[in-house]
């Protein structure tokens, strides 16, 4: 039994390279024009357009049929030497463009006319009455707004509370004052005091 079992695995070997080897010979043999794999070394055929073939297969084709030569080989020294001149011409590019840019800002540009300060980029004028003047160099105004409502016609009345900055205090509850719109000078003040219009009697 043991003979027998030894036959068999003995015979399996010598079958399977005789059955592969006229399979690979077939496959080997097929030309790309019965339908079989084209070979890598195949030449690529002018009619195909690269416009209208994928990304990679253009790479592909580009790759293929690339003639330049290859680069030298060089050394670490050369290699950190060209990155190092290569940093050096984008940094220069940076500055100048930067100058320019700079430079550009300064003038305002060729021909621009000059801003409109009574314009769009004016800081808001508010006018309104004191409420509180309680807190130190601050006095909290009420600015009442009456507008139509833009359906009905209805007039509506709103009002809102802002804090303002009064350096000298000059501002008492009760005055009418105009603040102007200023930078953040607390957590809460975006307004600034410029006159008070009328006093409270």
């Amino acid at each position: 039994m043991i003979e027998e079992t030894e036959d068999t695995t003995e015979e399996t070997p010598e079958e399977t390279p005789v059955e592969e080897t006229p399979a690979e010979e077939a496959v080997a043999e097929e030309s790309p024009e019965t339908g079989g794999p084209e070979p890598e070394d195949a030449p690529v055929s002018d009619e195909v357009d690269p416009a209208t073939l994928p990304p990679k297969e253009r790479k592909r084709l580009e790759r293929r049929t690339h003639t330049g030569e290859a680069k030298p080989t060089r050394s670490v020294e050369e290699r950190t030497a060209e990155r190092l001149a290569k940093r050096k011409q984008n940094a220069d590019t940076r500055r100048r463009y930067r100058a320019k840019s700079r430079e550009k800002r300064r003038t305002g540009g060729e021909g621009t006319p000059p801003a409109d300060r009574a314009g769009t980029g004016s800081p808001r004028v508010l006018r309104g009455i004191v409420v509180s003047d309680k807190s130190d160099k601050t006095i909290t105004v009420r600015i009442d707004v009456a507008r139509q409502h833009r359906t009905y016609g209805k007039i509506v009345r709103t009002s809102s509370k802002i804090a303002a900055h009064d350096e000298r205090n000059e501002a008492n509850a009760g005055d009418t004052v105009r603040v102007v719109e200023s930078r953040p000078l607390s957590k809460s003040k975006r307004w600034r005091l410029v006159e008070v219009v009328e006093r409270s009697r």
